[in-house]
């Protein structure tokens, strides 16, 4: 990117709060921060008086990337995420754990979520640490925005009485058996896919929550439940549409398109023993949901467990019909499975005379399976273009267990 390019860009960058990336000649992320005004906080390192570390780094600066968030304290968890998975050269000061805070979760029946400057020496400590994070402050207006949502345990020793916090909604109270062991760790599995900035998945899990505890008559919980999904959905919102023209250009190139494929198809099944089966559809537009074009498919003409016949199905179904209507066509699809999985997806488009191109992301180890190609794509964790098939599987996973959570309970109570 030229002077003029790079000075262009700048100018365009948003006043909102979030993270930046500077990025050198070879696309390496040399450094990520945050900011309350994006704009103004890149536009200081142009300035004429800067360190010499600083004008080292502005000298590297060759493309700038960003991520809006709604909060400062949302950018922190974020800038600590991005700079744990991306060790960008020029953030040395926050790779030293005894300097800067961190978010430390024991390893026991009922961990301790707590605050904590450096991590434990003792021999076999298998806590989890998440940060560290440049300012203390905002690190504690993250946990109260995690409290909120979650409620955990803070105290060093298990009380006899329940505290304050379990009287204001923000501690489930294991010390008095309020909460088992069992759904205590959920609560923690939930706050660290909230601090991996998983928010999508983590939506897929409360509403499945939800869904059970209507089903189960409980609409106390399921109202809990909900509070939990608004809050979630403010946050996630933010996050899950920043950075997608990054996501986007970068599935361009690892799939080798002549052209970006800004429509996207997603397809999942669900099902329990072949009972109530169900297919979903989810559309992404440069990147982002546009849920009023997802679909939903009851499976008509497979009985039993067979996952193979109901993809075919579903497929067969969402695009006959797109032909019959003259509808526009998506530019890629995605088929929650393995290789299996899209060979059958395949063979149903090719019969209807399409050439869409289609993959399929495999569970387990998360492979990307491509047509004509006998190994699977094996990608790094941090890749953009991998970040964006997983947020599309998700949602679409998501939404096939909320339709197929409907369905039973129907069966069940009727409505």
């Amino acid at each position: 990117m030229s002077v003029n390019e790079l000075k262009d860009k700048i100018s365009s960058l948003p006043e909102s709060c979030g993270v930046y990336l500077f990025k050198d000649a070879r696309g390496h992320i040399v450094y990520v921060g945050k900011a309350k005004s994006i704009k103004k906080r890149v536009q200081s390192y142009f300035n004429r008086f800067l360190s010499s570390k600083t004008q080292s780094l502005v000298a590297k600066i060759a493309d700038i990337e960003y991520k809006t968030t709604t909060s400062e304290s949302q950018a922190q968890l974020l800038e600590a995420l991005l700079i744990k998975d991306f060790q960008p050269y020029y953030n040395i000061s926050l790779k030293d754990d005894k300097s800067f805070p961190l978010i430390r979760i024991t390893n026991e029946q009922f961990p301790l979520v707590s605050i904590c400057r450096s991590k434990s020496r003792k021999k076999g400590d298998a806590a989890f640490y998440f940060g560290p994070f440049t300012s203390a402050k905002l690190l504690r207006q993250a946990l109260k925005v995690i409290r909120r949502i979650f409620g955990f345990r803070s105290c060093k020793k298990m009380p006899k009485q329940p505290c304050l916090y379990y009287r204001v909604k923000l501690c489930p109270a294991p010390c008095v058996g309020k909460i088992s062991p069992s759904q205590y760790q959920e609560v923690i599995k939930g706050i660290k896919m909230f601090l991996e900035s998983r928010y999508e998945a983590l939506l897929g899990v409360f509403l499945g929550k939800m869904h059970n505890a209507v089903t189960q008559a409980c609409f106390e919980e399921a109202a809990k439940i909900r509070d939990q999904i608004s809050a979630l959905s403010i946050i996630g919102q933010s996050a899950t549409q920043a950075g997608t023209h990054e996501e986007i250009e970068d599935l361009k190139n690892l799939l080798g398109f002549r052209k970006v494929p800004l429509c996207i198809e997603a397809f999942d099944i669900s099902n329990i023993s072949g009972k109530e089966a169900c297919g979903s559809m989810v559309y992404f537009y440069k990147g982002v949901a546009d849920k009023n074009n997802y679909r939903r498919f009851r499976i008509k003409g497979v009985e039993g467990i067979d996952d193979y016949a109901m993809i075919r199905e579903v497929v067969q179904r969402r695009y006959s019909r797109l032909i019959r209507e003259g509808a526009a066509l998506p530019d890629l699809i995605i088929i929650d499975g393995g290789k299996s999985h899209l060979a059958v997806a395949k063979k149903e488009v090719r019969g209807l005379g399409l050439h869409i191109p289609l993959i399929s992301i495999a569970k387990d180890r998360e492979h990307i399976y491509r047509e004509g190609k006998k190994a699977p794509l094996k990608l790094n964790s941090d890749t953009p273009g991998l970040n964006l098939i997983r947020r599309i599987r998700d949602e679409a996973h998501r939404f096939a267990v909320a339709y197929h959570h409907i369905l039973r309970r129907k069966k069940i109570i009727g409505r």
